[in-house]
This record gives C-alpha cells, sequence and structure tokens, in this order.
C-alpha cells in the first residue's frame, strides 16, 4: 500500500549538501503535516562498502513507498568500479521514463527566446546505458579498439513516445524532435515507429518529427507559441535535458523526475531529483543553487497528491510558488545572477512555506 513515506538517497559532495538544505522545506512545522522520510546512505564510500547493495536496497524501499528523493551522486570512471547508481535505480524500481521540464525561471532572461516550457521525455533504462562494453587490442596501442553493444526495448519506445503525446495533450503542446532515425533505421527507428503510432492515437496533437540533431539547432532558432515536448533515446535525452535547463538560465534550475508506470501509463512510482552533479569546487561553500533541490522536493510531494493525499498536493504547489517566487524577487545564487547564498535562498522559501 502506498503512503507519502518518501525514501531519501543521500549523495555526495555538494549534492549531499543541497538535499540537506532542501529537506527543511519537508519538515512538519513547514509542511503542516507529517511526512515519513527513510534514509539510505548512497555515498560513494556506502556503495563501495555494500557493493551497491545499498543502492539496491532503496530501490526496493521506493517500489514498496512509491516515492523517492535523491540527491546528487559520484559515478566513478575507473573500470570494474561500482558505476552509476542512477542506472540500478532506474531498473531496481523499473522506471521507463524520466521528464525534466524546462521552464522560466522569474527575473532570469532564458539565453533564447523562450516563454513556454520545454519537456525532455527520455528513456530510463537501455540504449549508451547499461550496455555491454569492452576493448580488444594490445592497450594503449593504435591497433586498440573500443566496442559497445547497446539495446532498447519496444515497450519503452512506447512508453515514452505515448508518454509524451499524453503529456503534450495536457498543455496543448507540440511533440517535436526525435532521434537519428535515417541513420539507424533499425535501432533509433524503433522509437520514431512508436512517436508514428502514438501520432495516430493522438490526432489533436501538433507533431513535428525532427532529427535529433536538427531539434538541438532548431532549440536554439525557432520560437514557439507553446509547450514543447521532446521524446528521446537515453543517451541523447541526458544531453539534450541538460542544454534545455540551461537555455533557461541554470542546470539548477529544475527537477528531474524518474517514473514507472502502469499499462495506462499511469505513474506508480515516482523518484525526484536535482539533475546537476555534486560540483565538489562548490562543496563546503554554501553558494550552490538549490533551485533544483527544492522542485525536486515539490514534485515528489506531487506525486504523494496523485497517490491521493490532497495536503501532500496542495503543499507542492505552495511550494512551488514559494521557491519561483523567491527567485523572483532576487534572492537567487550567483549563477542565476544574484548573490545569495545556499541557506538564504531556502530561509526565503521556507519563510513562505510558513506563512501561506
Amino acid at each position: 500500500m502506498k503512503t507519502n513515506t518518501i525514501v531519501v538517497c543521500e549523495g555526495d559532495q555538494t549534492g549531499q549538501e543541497l538535499l540537506t538544505e532542501a529537506l527543511r522545506v519537508l519538515e512538519p512545522n513547514v509542511l503542516g503535516f507529517d511526512v515519513d522520510l527513510v534514509r539510505f546512505d548512497l555515498s560513494l564510500e556506502k556503495r563501495r562498502a555494500t557493493s551497491n547493495q545499498v543502492v539496491r536496497d532503496a530501490a526496493a524501499a521506493i517500489i514498496e513507498t512509491g516515492l523517492g528523493l535523491k540527491a546528487a551522486t559520484i559515478t566513478p570512471t575507473e573500470i570494474g568500479s561500482v558505476g552509476s547508481p542512477n542506472r540500478i535505480l532506474r531498473e531496481g524500481i523499473g522506471g521507463k521514463v524520466i521528464v525534466r521540464t524546462g521552464r522560466r525561471i522569474p527575473g532570469v532572461a532564458p539565453v533564447v527566446s523562450l516563454s513556454h516550457p520545454v519537456v525532455v521525455v527520455r528513456m530510463a533504462v537501455g540504449d549508451a546505458y547499461g550496455a555491454a562494453e569492452g576493448r580488444n587490442g594490445e592497450p594503449g596501442s593504435r591497433d586498440e579498439s573500443a566496442w559497445r553493444t547497446e539495446r532498447i526495448d519496444r515497450s519503452v519506445c512506447q512508453s515514452v513516445a505515448e508518454f509524451s503525446f499524453a503529456t503534450a495533450a495536457s498543455m496543448n503542446g507540440l511533440v517535436y524532435g526525435g532521434p537519428k532515425w535515417t541513420v539507424s533505421a533499425v535501432y533509433e527507428g524503433m522509437l520514431k515507429e512508436e512517436m508514428d503510432r502514438a501520432a495516430s492515437r493522438h490526432p489533436d496533437v501538433a507533431y513535428h518529427p525532427m532529427l535529433i540533431d536538427a531539434a538541438y539547432a532548431g532549440l536554439m532558432t525557432e520560437q514557439w507559441d507553446c509547450s514543447v515536448v521532446i521524446p528521446t533515446l537515453n543517451r541523447d535525452g541526458d544531453c539534450l535535458s541538460d542544454l534545455v535547463l540551461a537555455m533557461f538560465g541554470s542546470i539548477a534550475g529544475a527537477e528531474s523526475v524518474l517514473l514507472a508506470l502502469d499499462d495506462q501509463l499511469h505513474p506508480t512510482t515516482a523518484m525526484a531529483e536535482a539533475p546537476h552533479g555534486t560540483a565538489p569546487s562548490l562543496e563546503g561553500k554554501n553558494v550552490a543553487n538549490p533551485m533544483a533541490m527544492l522542485l525536486a522536493c515539490a514534485a515528489v510531494l506531487e506525486h504523494a497528491g496523485i497517490q491521493g493525499d490532497q495536503r501532500a498536493a496542495e503543499a507542492s504547489r505552495a511550494l512551488r510558488t514559494a521557491t519561483l517566487a523567491t527567485a523572483m524577487d532576487g534572492i537567487r545564487s550567483f549563477d542565476l545572477g544574484g548573490s545569495a547564498s545556499t541557506s538564504e535562498v531556502v530561509d526565503e522559501v521556507v519563510a513562505r512555506m510558513r506563512d501561506r
């Protein structure tokens, strides 16, 4: 049975510092009601000590509660190390799509002329991440080669495509972009096939399929009078969503939500996180932007509301409003042109939540 117990996945470096600050908005005297937080230490040290068992345990707990909140974590680059905890979590909870929404940050001019949200709906599993890979030949020699065997499943392609069209329909928006289906008709073409099928099921949704490289260019040059939803492969979506968030002002300006879906594409499990990295150069300086982590808290409360808790739904709206209003009033971190510290931004959001 789903509850509003939230599984909190702790992280590394500045990612953990931002989580600690943001969790202040989930305290009972701020929300107005109790939320149980079950914590798992996903720091690199703990993952190494447990051979990633702590990550698998966190995934099982998220499935049980339906709600997760994650800090940024280090993914080591060494061959044979513990790898990416994000991949283990995504596979562990049966995540199908990752949704990242770039939106106007009040008081911050976007890099290009954007007024409406841009939503990237990305495969959560498969593709370049988790692929079998290896090297052949003498290490370091000119004859050495590297290879990777990637795979995508039609069920995931269908989920990404259908969720994209459903999202566009709910926003009166446009489905735009797609994979490089002309070069990879068999592999990447599978997502394009499901996009076309979803388009036939949603004839009222505007549909402009575009090769991924052209979609990058279009984001920088085209102007839309509606929201734009972009379905993507896993690797493409990872790159594209970072670009989209930066176009609106900062990669730390929006949350990322991993969703597991039922056969009707209704979310059964949601894990929200800040999509930026651990920012080791900012660790201990109290200057990092907490907006993405605050909005991740709002997103997980929103999904608690979807599970039936109306108090959580109201708190989600209030938290999102308080976070954006704080930016509008000029209380912003340095990456958004302000001078406020991390804790000062959160202090203001907490005060607005208490005053609502």
